[in-house]
C-alpha cells in the first residue's frame, strides 16, 4: 500500500512514538502504478538515495520529510529488480544498506533487497482460523514438532527443498505422527546458514533459500487445511553485525543502543536492539504483526527472552544495573509487555511463547496483572532435570529430579521442550543420552517420552527424536532417515506416533494442564517408581505408572480412583513398541486394597524400565 500524503503526518507521528504496528504498509518499497515509492528511517543521515538495477546503481536521491528522521522518494522500476539504500552519515561516509522493511531478498551470498510488494496469497484456511478463534490454546491439546527446514530433508544433490516441496513432504509426515503444530526455526532472511536463522537481517522477508515469499504462505495455508498450526521462532532481542544490514544504519547507532557496552551482545556476536527507542519498537512490533496477521502464523516463539529481561545476562555485564540499582532491563520488560498486547490485538488467540530460562516471575501472567503477557513459557528447569535424571544409570538416579517439578507446576503455563538446543554442540541426541546398551537406551527413551507426554504442560519435540536418531543434529545435511531401516528405530517412530495420538484421544492428558486438580500424584516417594492420575471433570482419567529400574515388578500395587474394570492403553515393553513382551495383559480389576491414600488399587505386572497407561472401562449395563 502506497503512502497517502494526507495520512503521512499521522503515520509518522505514530511511528516516532512507537505506536505504528503495521509500519510495513508505509516503509520500504511499494509499487504505485509504474513506479515504486520508498520510505526509510535514517534520522542522522546527511543524505539518502536508492540505487538499483534500473539505474545501473546510480544514486536517486530521497528527500527528508521535515524533522521526522524519515526520507522519501520514488523511482520507475520493475518488480524483482535489486536495490539498496545509499546513506551518507554525519561523518560524511557513504554506506550501502539493506531495506529494513524489504519483503524479499536475493539469494545469498548477495544481500540486496528485491522490489516486491506485500506478499499476496489466495488463502483457504478460513475454517482453521475460525476454529482457532473459537477455542483458545488452553482448551486444546498442543504438541509441537520443531523443525529446521534446511536439514529435515534434502534432494539427492544436497539441495534444499523449496517451500512448496516441503509442504508436500513435511505436512503429511507431521500430520501422520499426530502432532498438532509445526514450529519452524527462523525463516526470516539471514546471511549465515550456521546461525540457523537466529541472526537476522530481514524482519519482513521469508528467506530466499527455499523459494519466493508466496510459497511460504502456501506452506502455512496447506498446514492449516491439514489441521496443523504453524509457529515460527522470532528474534527481537538482537541482530547481525554485518555492515550492510541494520548496524549503525545511518552512520550512527540507530537500531542498537547508543551505549556501545549495552549494544554489544558478546554471547552471540551480534548487536542488541535498543528496545526503549520508540522507532525500534514500531519496527519490531510491525514485524510481529506482519507474521501473525499477513502470513497467518499461529504464534511466535520469542527467542532469548532472558537476554531482554536482564542487564547482566551477557558475558562481561555481570555488574550492570538499571537506574534503580536492579539487574532487570526495564526497557526490555516494557517492550515484551507491549509486544504481547500488540500480538493479542492483531489476531485472536495467537500462541506467544517465551524461550526463557530464568526464574523471572509472571512470564505467562497477563500484562494488566503485572506479568509479561505470554501465554506459554518453555519449562527449561523441567527439561534439564528430566535429561539429568534419564541420562544417568538407574542405580545413580535421584527421583527428586523428577518430582521437584510438582512444586512449581502452576507457577507458569508451560511447554515441555526437547528442542534442537539439547541435541547439538556435543550434547548428544536424546537417544544417545540414554544409558545402557542399545536395547536399554530405547527402553529408557520410551519411558522418558511417557513422562514428557503425561506431565502437565504442552509438548515440543525436535525432528528426528521421534525415532531415536543416534547422531546429534547436523544442520548441514538432512536427518538420518536411513535409521528407519532398523526395526528398533522404526518401532520407536511407531511408538511416538501412538503416544501422540493417545495424547489427543484422552483429554485428561491435556485439559487439566492449568488446573490444580489436573494431576494427582499417588506414588511420589518411591525412588524407583512413580504413579499419578491425569484427570479433568467429565473426562476419563488416565493412570500413569513408571518403573524406573531394570527389574520387572510382579504384584505391583497401583492406586486407582475407584473400583471396577481397567484397561491398559499403553505398555512400553510391548513388542510393537520395541520391547520384548509378546503377551501384554490388557485388563485388570480393582480390589478394595488401599494404596497411598486411594481406597482401591490394581495388582499389575510392571515391566522392567517400562511404563503403563491405564484407564477405567465403562461400567456394564
Amino acid at each position: 500500500m502506497a503512502v497517502v500524503a494526507n495520512d503521512l503526518d499521522q503515520w509518522l507521528y505514530l511511528f516516532n512514538r512507537g505506536e505504528d504496528f503495521e509500519a510495513y504498509h508505509r516503509f520500504g518499497a511499494h509499487q504505485v502504478g509504474d513506479h515504486w515509492e520508498f520510505l526509510v528511517w535514517a534520522p542522522h543521515a546527511q543524505g539518502v538515495a536508492v540505487v538499483g538495477d534500473w539505474n545501473d546503481w546510480q544514486p536517486a536521491p530521497l528527500s527528508p520529510i521535515g524533522d521526522t528522521g524519515v526520507w522519501r522518494g520514488a523511482a520507475k522500476a520493475l518488480a524483482g529488480q535489486h536495490y539498496k539504500f545509499r546513506l551518507t552519515g554525519p561523518d560524511g561516509v557513504t554506506r550501502e544498506k539493506i531495506d529494513p522493511f524489504a519483503f524479499a531478498f536475493e539469494r545469498k551470498p548477495g544481500t540486496a533487497a528485491l522490489l516486491a510488494d506485500l506478499p499476496a496469497h489466495d488463502w483457504h484456511d478460513t475454517r482453521w482460523l475460525k476454529d482457532r478463534e473459537a477455542f483458545p490454546p488452553y482448551q486444546r491439546p498442543i504438541s509441537i514438532y520443531e523443525l529446521h527446514l534446511g536439514s529435515f530433508r534434502r534432494h539427492m544433490n544436497d539441495a534444499y527443498l523449496t517451500y512448496a516441496e516441503a509442504a508436500k513432504v513435511v505436512i503429511p509426515y507431521v500430520k501422520k505422527l499426530g502432532f498438532t503444530h509445526i514450529e519452524l526455526m527462523p525463516l526470516m532472511e539471514h546471511p549465515l546458514d550456521k546461525s540457523w536463522g537466529y541472526q537476522l537481517m530481514g524482519y519482513f522477508a521469508p528467506t530466499s533459500r527455499f523459494g519466493p515469499p508466496g510459497e511460504l504462505l502456501g506452506f502455512i495455508d496447506a498446514a492449516h487445511q491439514a489441521g496443523l498450526g504453524v509457529i515460527m521462532d522470532w528474534v527481537p532481542g538482537h541482530f547481525i553485525r554485518n555492515a550492510d544490514a541494520l548496524a549503525r544504519f545511518d552512520g550512527t547507532p540507530t537500531f542498537e543502543y547508543a551505549d556501545a557496552h549495552r549494544a554489544d551482545n558478546v554471547r552471540w556476536g551480534s548487536w542488541n536492539f535498543d528496545l526503549g527507542r520508540a522507532q525500534v519498537q514500531s519496527f519490531l512490533l510491525s514485524s510481529a504483526t506482519f507474521w501473525l496477521k499477513e502470513c497467518h502464523l499461529d504464534g511466535l516463539r520469542v527467542d532469548a527472552v532472558s537476554n531482554m529481561l536482564y542487564m547482566d545476562y551477557d558475558a562481561g555485564k555481570e555488574h550492570d544495573r538499571n537506574r534503580n540499582g536492579g539487574r532487570e532491563n526495564l526497557e526490555g520488560i516494557a517492550f515484551l509487555q507491549k509486544l504481547n498486547r500488540v500480538a493479542f490485538s492483531a489476531v485472536v488467540n495467537p500462541l506467544m511463547i517465551a524461550e526463557e530460562s530464568s526464574a523471572y516471575p509472571g512470564v505467562t501472567k497477563p500484562v494488566y496483572l503485572g506479568g509479561l503477557g505470554f501465554n506459554y513459557k518453555w519449562n527449561m528447569g523441567w527439561m534439564n532435570d528430566t535429561l539429568a535424571y534419564f541420562s544417568r544409570a538407574p542405580g545413580q538416579r535421584d527421583v527428586h529430579k523428577l518430582t521437584f517439578s510438582f512444586v512449581y507446576l502452576r507457577d507458569e503455563q508451560f511447554i515441555l521442550p526437547f528442542s534442537h538446543d539439547e541435541v547439538v554442540h556435543g550434547k548428544k541426541s536424546l537417544m544417545h543420552k540414554m544409558p545402557g546398551d542399545r536395547y536399554n537406551q530405547f527402553a529408557n527413551l520410551r519411558v522418558m517420552y511417557v513422562w514428557w507426554l503425561t506431565h502437565p504442560g504442552k509438548k515440543l519435540l525436535f525432528m528426528g527424536s521421534e525415532w531415536g536418531q543416534f547422531l546429534e543434529w547436523r544442520d548441514w545435511t538432512q536427518l538420518e532417515w536411513r535409521d528407519l531401516a532398523d526395526p528398533l528405530n522404526a518401532k520407536m517412530q511407531s511408538f511416538t506416533t501412538n503416544l501422540m495420538h493417545l495424547y489427543r484421544r484422552y483429554p485428561a492428558l491435556w485439559r487439566g494442564d492449568h488446573d490444580e486438580t489436573g494431576m494427582l500424584v499417588t506414588i511420589g516417594d518411591n525412588p524407583d517408581a512413580l504413579s499419578y492420575i491425569r484427570r479433568s471433570p467429565g473426562e476419563l482419567p488416565v493412570i500413569v505408572v513408571l518403573n524406573l529400574v531394570t527389574k520387572q515388578r510382579d504384584h505391583f500395587r497401583v492406586p486407582v480412583p475407584h473400583g471396577g474394570h481397567y484397561r491398559v492403553i499403553l505398555n512400553t515393553e510391548a513388542i510393537a513398541a520395541g520391547g520384548t513382551w509378546t503377551h501384554v495383559p490388557r485388563h485388570y480389576v480393582a480390589t478394595a486394597v488401599p494404596a497411598n491414600g486411594q481406597a482401591d488399587s490394581l495388582d499389575v505386572i510392571l515391566p522392567a524400565m517400562g511404563a503403563l497407561l491405564i484407564v477405567p472401562e465403562p461400567a456394564e449395563g
